[in-house]
């Protein structure tokens, strides 16, 4: 049984227990500090003695580690959702507002074709007008369904479904009334062609531009370095090495395997990021600078021969009944020769950016071909200014007879201009491929290899420990 001595108190008494450690202190509060000053003071005596140090060291590197591990999967893991988007939703969305443009702007074209062979419009001159209208339609929908919260794109979508029909409405009328040698007819299709170029094309322009913008914020954030992660890991790995050094001046032993293990591990993963986002940076540029622009430049000059051939077209239907701004000269003329000023500069353009044979030969095809669409557009104008319709009609669209016509050089340039473009559509899904590619694995691989070095660093800050046991 304790006894418990008790002090003799004045008096004669017996004095109360005096309070121990745990006792309330005189001046200050009862009871026990706080958690959080109870940790700092047991940290503090920790870090008086060697394997204390050495506990908050390894846990110290065990979480820089893991800190550039977490850092690199949260920003390789946004750079490959970006370069993913850029080869299965961006581009593919860019294209198609692109591919709708021109299928509207070659509908109307074939529309005014076939309204000058009036009776005799061929059954491949219909079949390419119900198939451009039909191809934009189904593109429309596939935009609907993929444009998600891009507001502008589904405004311009709306509007395209909207106006759509009413041009299909107008064609039709002017179709038939050619077909009943009504003038009206005519007064139709211009009035077709006015939907067409101020209500369709300009908004899928403005569905091309916000598409293609989405695009290039997707490569910008593709391409974009990790420089938080590469940060971190130059701190983790001085770290490592600073561990190791004192571990050797205390010891004299050139190595821990442990450390050098996370060590190795954190080089790894450090070069991997690097050269891994080096060269995806490399190839997202070169689907950039190869594909996408000579895309964005083809497909301009593409839409820029469809207009021209639409105005070569309108300037025999009207026969000077639509004046330009200047109220002399014929409106669908003048478009014409701006719509070739612009062909011929995208196709010099297309020229210089071609880095291959394979994509330099259709558009040398696209030259020569829109040289002779001038030449004979020139003769057929002439033609139609001496007041001799049918010489001029007969040049521009043929007959049986006649088959060097400004048409025909029409067909050659877009012919040359669809093959340039599916080629640079290759070539940019390639890249951007090898891009993406140049990313795989490595946001498994930077988790795998932090959680690898972090418990490395911990077993050889443990293995060092044990001397102390």
């Amino acid at each position: 049984m304790a006894i418990t001595s008790r002090a003799p108190a004045p008096g004669g008494g017996v004095s109360v227990p005096s309070a121990g450690p745990s006792g309330p202190r005189p001046g200050g509060p009862p009871g026990r500090g706080t958690a959080w000053a109870e940790g700092v003071e047991r940290l503090r005596e920790a870090a008086t003695t060697e394997p204390g140090r050495l506990r908050i060291i390894g846990a110290a590197l065990a979480a820089l580690v893991l800190l550039f591990g977490a850092v690199s999967v949260w920003e390789i893991s946004g750079r490959s959702t970006a370069a993913d988007d850029v080869v299965g939703r961006s581009q593919p969305l860019s294209a198609d507002a692109a591919s709708i443009y021109r299928s509207l702007a070659d509908a109307d074209t074939t529309s005014s074709s076939g309204f000058l062979l009036g009776a005799q419009e061929p059954r491949e001159v219909r079949q390419r007008y119900e198939k451009d209208i039909a191809n934009a339609s189904k593109l429309l929908v596939n935009a609907a369904a993929n444009t998600g919260g891009n507001e502008d794109s589904r405004a311009q979508i709306a509007l395209l479904s909207e106006q759509l029909p009413r041009y299909t409405g107008l064609i039709e009328q002017a179709r038939a009334a050619n077909r009943q040698g009504m003038p009206l007819g005519g007064a139709y299709l211009r009035y077709a062609n006015e939907q067409m170029t101020t209500q369709l094309l300009p908004a899928a322009q403005r569905l091309y531009e916000s598409e293609t913008g989405r695009l290039y914020t997707d490569y910008d954030e593709a391409r974009a370095w990790p420089l938080v992660s590469l940060g971190v890991g130059l701190v983790a790995l001085a770290a490592l090495v600073w561990a190791q050094r004192r571990n050797y001046r205390r010891t004299n032993r050139v190595f821990n395997h442990g450390l050098l293990a996370a060590t190795a591990a954190s080089v790894v993963v450090l070069l991997w990021l690097a050269v891994g986002h080096t060269v995806a940076r490399s190839d997202l540029s070169s689907a950039r600078t190869e594909g996408q622009e000579s895309l964005k430049v083809l497909n301009d000059a593409r839409i820029a021969s469809l207009q021209a051939r639409a105005g070569e077209n309108l300037t025999l239907v009207a026969r000077g009944a639509v004046l330009a701004e200047d109220k002399k000269s014929d409106k669908y003329d003048v478009e014409f020769i701006s719509n070739m000023k612009q062909l011929d500069n995208g196709l010099a353009t297309a020229l210089r950016l071609a880095d291959d044979a394979a994509g330099r030969e259709p558009v040398s095809r696209a030259v020569d071909g829109a040289k002779q669409w001038q030449q004979r557009h020139a003769a057929a104008r002439e033609a139609d200014l001496k007041g001799d319709f049918e010489a001029a009609l007969t040049q521009v669209v043929g007959d049986a007879q006649h088959k060097d016509t400004s048409g025909a050089a029409f067909d050659t340039v877009d012919a040359s201009l669809e093959q340039a473009v599916a080629h640079e559509q290759r070539e940019f899904t390639l890249a951007a491929r090898d891009g993406l590619g140049a990313l795989g694995g490595l946001v498994t691989g930077s988790a795998a290899l932090a959680v690898v070095g972090a418990a490395a660093a911990l077993l050889g800050i443990g293995r060092r420990l044990s001397e102390y046991r």
